[in-house]
């Protein structure tokens, strides 16, 4: 087997993993940092889904990256419950991808990955460095900043900015 210099970068971010990667200490959405996604979550339709539904991979945003986006949704516009729901699943993947998972799925892609989420859309994973970037449908980036809080039927990764829909929040 040659070894190319991506399956090198692989296995170091595999290393820098298991040295650097910061494990999120309360294994719950509602924890300290995440009260504004667990609060949306609470106002979307997909607390049911999450509890009865299988196993998810959530990718949440912190508190700090929420409060950007408070301005943007307003619970007086039409549709804002719709909005809400698309923007929640958006951030959500059906079976359980720890980062190790993602890394693998990573290498396997020779750099990237496409992670199909709950809402229909995709989000694609890839490295930069150390760290796993998402990106969305327009092509915004957020870090994966700490990884794998696991619960029963979910995995859940903190990342440090809000990804959106293809389709616009208004």
């Amino acid at each position: 087997m040659r070894i190319t210099p991506f399956y090198l970068l692989c296995g170091f971010f595999f290393l820098m993993l298991s040295l650097k990667a910061q494990v999120v200490p309360q294994a719950s959405i509602s924890a300290k940092g995440y009260q504004a996604f667990s609060e949306a979550l609470r106002h979307s339709e997909l607390g049911e889904t999450l509890a009865n539904g299988g196993t998810f991979t959530i990718f949440a945003p912190s508190d700090k990256a929420f409060q950007k986006l408070d301005e943007q949704l307003n619970q007086k516009q039409p549709g804002y419950q719709r909005q809400l729901n698309s923007l929640i699943s958006y951030h959500i993947v059906a079976g359980e991808l720890t980062a190790s998972r993602i890394l693998k799925a990573l290498c396997r892609g020779e750099g990237a990955a496409i992670l199909t989420t709950i809402q229909g859309e995709e989000l694609i994973a890839t490295l930069e460095g150390v760290d796993i970037v998402l990106m969305d449908c327009s092509g915004n980036t957020s870090r994966i900043v700490a990884a794998d809080a696991n619960t029963e039927n979910f995995v859940m990764h903190e990342i440090d900015r809000v990804v959106f829909p293809g389709t616009p929040i208004p």
